[in-house]
């Protein structure tokens, strides 16, 4: 099984390699791809040192699977030839995502949609990751009219010259050059450029990959997102609009059955899901479930995941996962 992770070098592809080996996914050799500026560092998996190669390298070495976590441009320049040297790809930038010929995918979703015939299988934004696992389990049920979701998404998402930069500010520098402004002991409204309707594309992307993912365009969805400095961990505040009224002790139990979704719901002990305690972790936590009495069959709840964990590399190595259990790679 050889493997290749392109932008083996990066925070995401970083996470990606350590996923692979924790989960004990059966690769043989690994192919680490990054710009030609790596080419030749070494890159540590499973005990050995792997040569970082080009992506022309990687291709003549026929991986099975590709995981790509290195942009957009390189994903639609890279990805097809990949493909077409009969390699699986899994990619993790928003190239492919609202494809209509590519699958969007949270293997606990929407895995079953998944066919021998995807060869590029696009990975959700992470903000979208966590809250449609959430929300499966509840439109299965209730079957959601309108969602209403507010993001704290931490630096990591960013990159880690994002990170880097709040801990040189945190330490008092002035100069921020990955944000519009500073973003130590400050909130950003604002995640990637804005689009003509007012919306940032990042907002827009929870909209249109939630319909997607859901396989139901009939659930309307509007989006907030901020950056917070946060190092990493994102957090959501979610208002969900159901057709069909519920009970909240239905709610949790639906959700705590839900795989992948762990309950942190305790506000006499001041149990919540925070940022802190969900990294490293693979799974989505939620709290702060409560009945929205402004109007009626509404649901408030806060969901936090690790953005490097479910929310990148460990959604895209479940999928890897589940083309090897159909026997595709």
């Amino acid at each position: 099984m050889r493997v290749a992770v392109v932008g083996a070098t990066g925070l995401v592809g970083s996470t990606i390699l350590r996923t692979l080996e924790e989960r004990n996914f059966p690769v043989t050799e690994l192919i680490p791809v990054a710009s030609e500026r790596s080419v030749g560092n070494l890159v540590k998996f499973a005990g050995k040192d792997w040569p970082v190669v080009n992506a022309d390298t990687a291709i003549a070495m026929k991986p099975a699977l590709a995981i790509f976590s290195a942009g957009g441009s390189v994903s639609l320049e890279l990805a097809p030839k990949f493909a077409e040297a009969g390699c699986r790809v899994v990619d993790n930038s928003s190239a492919w995502r609202m494809d209509p010929t590519k699958k969007l995918v949270v293997p606990e979703v929407n895995g079953h949609t998944l066919t021998k015939d995807d060869m590029i299988i696009a990975n959700p934004n992470c903000s979208t990751i966590q809250m449609v696992m959430v929300l499966k389990p509840l439109h299965d049920k209730y079957h959601i009219k309108r969602v209403v979701v507010s993001t704290y998404q931490s630096v990591s998402g960013s990159g880690q010259k994002a990170v880097s930069e709040m801990m040189e500010q945190r330490a008092g520098s002035t100069e921020h050059h990955v944000y519009p402004h500073r973003i130590d002991m400050n909130v950003i409204p604002q995640i990637d450029v804005f689009t003509d309707n007012g919306y940032t594309k990042e907002e827009m992307k929870m909209v249109l990959e939630t319909n997607k993912i859901m396989g139901d365009d009939t659930i309307k969805v509007t989006a907030t997102t901020v950056r917070v400095p946060v190092s990493g961990g994102h957090s959501e505040s979610v208002n969900i609009e159901f057709r069909e009224d519920f009970e909240e002790s239905d709610v949790r139990n639906l959700l705590a059955r839900f795989p992948g979704v762990i309950v942190v719901d305790n506000p006499e002990m001041k149990a919540y899901p925070m940022p802190l305690d969900a990294a490293g972790k693979d799974e989505v936590f939620v709290g702060r479930i409560r009945r929205d009495y402004s109007q009626p069959n509404t649901l408030n709840c806060w969901v936090v995941a690790d953005n490097l964990r479910k929310g990148a590399a460990t959604n895209a190595v479940q999928i890897a996962k589940l083309l090897h259990n159909n026997g595709w790679i």
